[in-house]
């Protein structure tokens, strides 16, 4: 990571010394953009944080117990709430098979997880409008539980 700033800053002295005047002002540009989205993300953040709250024993005992429809709609709703980076998520999708989790329960966890934002929900709201963003939320809700289902029925979890 610390190579990408390396070469970024490497970027704008190179950039500087070519043109002061240019540069300057698409810096000024950029800090204008970004203190613009400032709030937003702040919002996320303190969402985020809270939400990190949430422990993979949670988790675990709200998806394990139930039975697999209840599951399945458990895994929609947490994974749509909770947001986490895809190298923290699927070694928790196999923390969670490794318990007993249905495989369908854990699909629609991951999807959900990765297709619905409602923690992004500010900052999506900014850039796409709000009609495009539920529509964009709802449209991976809907994905989401028809791949938990086939996944649910190709592992044998539920019969048609």
């Amino acid at each position: 990571m610390y190579t990408l700033y390396y070469i970024a800053g490497a970027a704008v002295l190179i950039s500087f010394f070519a043109d002061r005047k240019k540069t300057i002002q698409g810096l000024k540009i950029g800090w204008k953009k970004f203190s613009k989205i400032l709030g937003t993300y702040l919002k996320l953040l303190i969402i985020l944080s809270f939400i990190l709250l949430v422990s993979d024993q949670f988790i675990i005992n709200y998806l394990g117990g139930q039975a697999p429809f209840i599951g399945l709609i458990m895994g929609l709703i947490i994974g749509s709430i909770t947001m986490m980076p895809g190298f923290i998520a699927y070694p928790l999708a196999g923390i969670l098979v490794s318990r007993g989790v249905n495989y369908m329960v854990v699909a629609a966890f991951i999807t959900t997880l990765m297709l619905v934002g409602v923690a992004t929900y500010p900052v999506e709201k900014e850039y796409l409008g709000i009609k495009a963003t539920i529509w964009r939320n709802i449209a991976g809700f809907i994905i989401s539980a028809l791949i938990a289902v086939a996944t649910g029925i190709l592992y044998g979890e539920v019969l048609i």
